[in-house]
């Protein structure tokens, strides 16, 4: 495995506890790493999706209308929208495993308030602390740079990128099933199952973080950037149930550009900025997040408009009929399309560069919706377009960390993941938005059944189409070269050596030098 110097000096590692340091000292066992953050990638992004199955019902569950019920899908994407980069700062800090392991512990207090919530006060509050957990998904990535060898990365970066998908098609029916046939309160125990496995797995085979970044946390910078982050997607997301020229939407839309804006200036200033918006403006970083946006965009297009298709009425002429379960399995083959084009995508980043997969995928993606504004009169149409679309994000979604990390610090890795996880989520918050307002304007009416019309879809698939276009001529834009994977955050056997020796720990050295040898 290849190992270096840690970020700070190797002879100080007094920030690692002891049982860390007891953990550096045995070999990894790099597959069940790989292993692991896949897994805990697919418990964070099945949060996603977990309520998904219930929007209809939620009102009466809850006892509340449905705009407010509303809120407990909403305040999943807001926390986690917020909270991703904060916490890769954090990781980047003071430690990615921890932070791996502190989130998977929200999640848990989340799934246990949800899992015993009858009204929905309680329960906005576990879905909040639920979508923390997709942090862990960057933090992961970021992790795979620090541990595994050069000719492991490409592979297990796709593969974890892979899940944020994948988690959500897989979960989705799964969810489904136990919305349909048990208490809705299982949901959360399923939740809270998955978050007490993904954190024994993590403890057991993920090794503390030793690269760590120099200086402090910027509270201040954190809470501006949740601010206005939060402002302007509560109005995207709501400006179609508030109104778009409400005050309401206004306001936050406006007031949360304005607290970026005066967040920034901070930044800029800060010594140790939560973000460090030089690097993000680096051509490669700002080019690849300005991507990820459209192929954030272009990904929930199909989780919103191919199930207003499979579940519409077949009455109207335009809807296939199909409950929510047979949607939910017709989209599944998106995910596992995603999760196995991971090592193909790997190859292909690994041949001719990151670039090209992400250009690739998107250009799948834009074929994918040009297929779609011909055929959605069957079920396997629906199939087919999801599955294409599944192809085109699988590529693009296994590019954009390795862009991103071959432009940034090997200190920064976590808190440059999570800022482009934010900018896909703020893609699936226009989509959202922009769909929303598309498939509602547009209906077709039979007797007392309204749906969305042809027309409708169409242009739904056109707008997508046009999104992703974006993408690729943003894409193309980007450098065709980068910097090479240099570091890992773990410490040679001298260093490792030498702090052992400092705290005692001589017993361990002879076996600790053997273990990095390995």
């Amino acid at each position: 495995m290849h190992v270096t110097d840690a970020a700070k000096d190797p002879d100080d590692q007094t920030w690692l506890s002891q049982r860390e340091r007891a953990r550096l000292s045995r070999p990894i066992n790099q597959r069940a790493v790989v292993v692991t953050l896949a897994a805990t990638g697919l418990v964070a992004a099945f949060m996603m999706t977990l309520m998904t199955p219930l929007v209809p019902e939620l009102p009466q569950l809850v006892s509340a209308d449905a705009e407010d019920a509303q809120w407990a899908i909403t305040v999943t994407l807001l926390a986690a929208a917020a909270a991703t980069p904060i916490a890769g700062r954090l990781g980047d800090l003071y430690g990615k495993q921890r932070m791996v392991l502190i989130l998977l512990a929200l999640v848990l207090v989340g799934s246990v308030v949800a899992m015993f919530a009858n009204d929905l006060v309680p329960l906005i509050v576990g879905r909040g602390l639920q979508g923390l957990g997709i942090g862990v998904i960057p933090l992961g990535v970021s992790i795979l740079r620090d541990v595994l060898h050069p000719d492991r990365l490409g592979s297990a970066v796709a593969l974890v990128s892979a899940t944020l998908g994948v988690g959500g098609a897989v979960g989705l029916p799964v969810a489904a099933v136990i919305s349909q046939y048990l208490d809705w309160h299982y949901l959360f125990v399923l939740s809270g199952v998955l978050a007490v496995a993904g954190f024994v797995l993590v403890l057991v085979f993920v090794p503390p973080s030793t690269l760590r970044s120099e200086g402090g946390f910027d509270l201040v910078g954190a809470i501006g950037f949740g601010l206005g982050l939060v402002g302007v997607l509560l109005g995207v997301s709501k400006g179609s149930t508030w109104g778009w020229t409400s005050p309401a939407t206004l306001g936050s839309i406006i007031g949360g550009v304005v607290v970026l804006v005066l967040w920034g200036l901070f930044e800029l200033r800060h010594p140790s900025p939560l973000i460090d918006l030089r690097v993000a403006a680096r051509r490669t970083v700002l080019l690849t997040n300005l991507a990820s946006i459209t192929v954030g965009f272009a990904f929930f297009a199909s989780t919103v408009v191919l199930p207003q298709l499979l579940e519409s009425p077949t009455a109207t002429g335009v809807g296939l009929g199909q409950d929510m379960l047979i949607a939910s399995l017709c989209l599944m083959p998106s995910g596992l399309v995603m999760w196995a084009m991971s090592p193909v995508a790997a190859r292909l980043t690994a041949a001719r560069g990151a670039r090209v997969s992400l250009l690739l995928g998107l250009s799948i993606i834009v074929v994918s919706y040009v297929i779609g504004l011909f055929l959605m009169t069957e079920v396997w149409h629906a199939i087919l377009v999801s599955t294409a679309v599944g192809f085109g994000v699988g590529f693009a979604y296994s590019s954009m960390p390795n862009l991103i990390m071959g432009a940034v610090p090997a200190t920064e890795t976590a808190a440059s993941n999570g800022l482009n996880s934010v900018m896909r989520t703020l893609g699936s918050t226009i989509a959202s938005a922009v769909l929303g307002v598309v498939l509602t304007s547009n209906v077709v009416t039979v007797g007392a059944v309204t749906t969305p019309s042809f027309d409708a879809f169409r242009i739904a698939f056109g707008v997508s189409i046009a999104a992703a276009v974006v993408g690729v001529l943003l894409t193309a834009f980007i450098p065709r070269h980068h910097r090479a994977y240099e570091d890992a955050s773990l410490p040679d056997a001298d260093d490792l050596e030498r702090a052992l020796a400092r705290t005692g720990s001589v017993s361990v050295v002879a076996d600790s030098r053997r273990a990095l040898a390995e």
